[in-house]
């Protein structure tokens, strides 16, 4: 029995209702740094250590990430939701000012005052409809001080209490 999928907007829909994490995938490539804001991020393995994201087709960061061979994953804290919208923004200059930044292992652009990150080396880039699932083992680790993390829910940014 053949069943169509359900729609792009009630997919969306019901996915606002999950609060997911946030992180910005950063990468460095031949016209400098790129990056973008994720939540899609997910651990997925500990043994060995292997975290999972999507980067849309049609994002200006997708060539450069889907290259190289390296990329760094960091995570936000809740007070940094405007650097969370400048790197979801299409066209902004995302390494620009007030964004503090600097070169880290390999290369990777590292954002400053993140709560952790991690230098990861990817390991498998698979087409997964308009995105590709980047599969990476990190090698590096940072952490920096703890903080509530930034999550979002239904369009909007959040934290939740530990």
């Amino acid at each position: 029995m053949d069943e169509e999928p359900i729609t792009a907007d009630v997919f969306r829909g019901v996915f606002r209702t999950h609060p997911a994490g946030v992180a910005i995938i950063t990468a460095m490539g031949e016209r400098g740094p790129v990056g973008f804001t994720a939540t899609s991020l997910s651990s997925l393995s500990s043994a060995p250590p292997l975290v999972s994201f999507g980067v849309g087709r049609r994002a200006s960061s997708w060539a450069t990430i889907c290259a190289a061979e390296y990329v760094a994953v960091h995570l936000l804290a809740l007070d940094q939701q405007e650097l969370a919208t400048t790197f979801a923004r299409s066209g902004a200059d995302r390494f620009a000012p007030p964004t503090r930044w600097r070169s880290g292992p390999h290369g990777v652009p590292l954002l400053d005052g993140v709560p952790a990150a991690l230098v990861c080396r990817k390991v498998y880039d698979l087409p997964a409809g308009d995105h590709t699932l980047v599969i990476a083992q990190p090698i590096h680790a940072l952490e920096g001080d703890p903080a509530h993390p930034l999550v979002y829910l239904d369009g909007r940014y959040g934290s939740v209490t530990r």
